[in-house]
């Protein structure tokens, strides 16, 4: 790049644009930034846009920038920025974005500032930006398919925890809520996702050595993890943050009930008065919360409703036409400059 911006042509929001879409998660991941990224690329492909999927933007032009992660993708953003001024540069706010980066980390508040427009995952993100930010800021849920349900395993009632194993993630608060279990609970854990450390890796495997009731799967390929969660009779995510995660709008699609940890980012996508959630990193509150579920079918059944009414808000084709609305806005507002 020679430094020297390039002027930005006039663009017809009508016409197919060539989008590029950067995520710091690499090809091949399964972590929530890279699966966002694939969606989206496709949902912008079946409108008729041409996308790149890329960890780092290549220096192509592109008519439009689509950037996950605010301080992770921050280089990107500024090198578009620099190199097409007033071409639509869309930032997505990812949880630790919300809940930590853009506090106080300068580029990721730089990256803010650059973007023509943001998203959020969930409507509770629109709290953590300031009034003039928010002007700016859109919020789509990640969407999922309905996943078929299956039978539920006989011998116990089980709980899914999916997610990768992540200090964000307090991954295993669900096996400390075991102790505090009534004896005649029949629960059990499955746990879903891989290990981002060796150490939570051996912690993993310490809990199944030592704890009957957890299961812990690893990594497993999206159409079996989505198969397992559809036997669940609860899916448990316990974060400390969260942006707006996939794997409730995939238990919202499964029929599949949520018990939360009250986070933002859950109570965004879960609604305020939902009844599943429990304080953070409190396994004796998150036991009885899952013993409630397990023993109260009203209880269980309230939940389930809940879940049932928030359903709508994953559909697949409302997160297309919430893309081609943004899509559409941001190449205008190019357009009118």
């Amino acid at each position: 790049m020679n430094g020297r911006a390039k002027m930005a042509p006039k663009f017809n929001p009508t016409l197919a644009v060539n989008i590029a879409i950067v995520t710091p998660a690499a090809a091949g991941s399964r972590h929530g930034n890279r699966n966002t990224a694939t969606r989206w690329a496709a949902l912008l492909r079946s409108l008729g846009h041409r996308v790149r999927v890329q960890v780092a933007w290549d220096g192509a032009p592109a008519d439009v920038l689509i950037a996950l992660h605010a301080r992770r993708s921050h280089d990107s953003v500024a090198r578009y920025a620099l190199a097409w001024p007033g071409r639509p540069l869309l930032l997505v706010l990812t949880g630790t974005d919300l809940y930590r980066d853009i506090r106080d980390d300068a580029n990721a508040q730089e990256s803010m500032e650059l973007a023509s427009r943001m998203v959020v995952l969930q409507e509770a993100g629109f709290g953590e930006l300031s009034s003039r930010l928010r002007a700016k800021t859109r919020a789509i849920y990640q969407s999922a398919p309905r996943t078929a349900p299956q039978r539920p395993l006989g011998h116990c009632f089980e709980v899914v925890v999916s997610g990768h194993l992540r200090e964000e993630k307090d991954p295993f608060r669900a096996a400390l809520a075991i102790a505090h279990l009534p004896r005649k609970s029949r629960l059990r854990i499955t746990h879903i996702g891989g290990a981002m450390t060796p150490e939570l890796a051996r912690a993993a495997r310490e809990w199944e050595a030592r704890e009957p009731r957890y299961r812990w799967l690893g990594e497993l390929p999206h159409s079996r993890a989505l198969r397992v969660l559809s036997r669940a009779r609860l899916m448990v995510i316990s974060s400390r943050m969260e942006g707006g995660a996939n794997v409730v709008s995939e238990a919202l699609a499964a029929g599949v009930p949520v018990i939360a940890s009250r986070v933002s980012g859950n109570i965004g996508m879960l609604g305020p008065r939902y009844a599943g959630y429990y304080p953070v990193e409190s396994a004796r509150a998150l036991a009885r919360l899952l013993w409630r579920a397990e023993s109260d079918p009203a209880f269980y059944r309230k939940l389930r409703a809940q879940c049932q009414a928030r359903r709508g808000r994953v559909a697949p084709r409302r997160e297309r036409l919430e893309l081609k609305k943004l899509l559409a806005e941001a190449v205008s507002g190019a357009a009118a400059e």
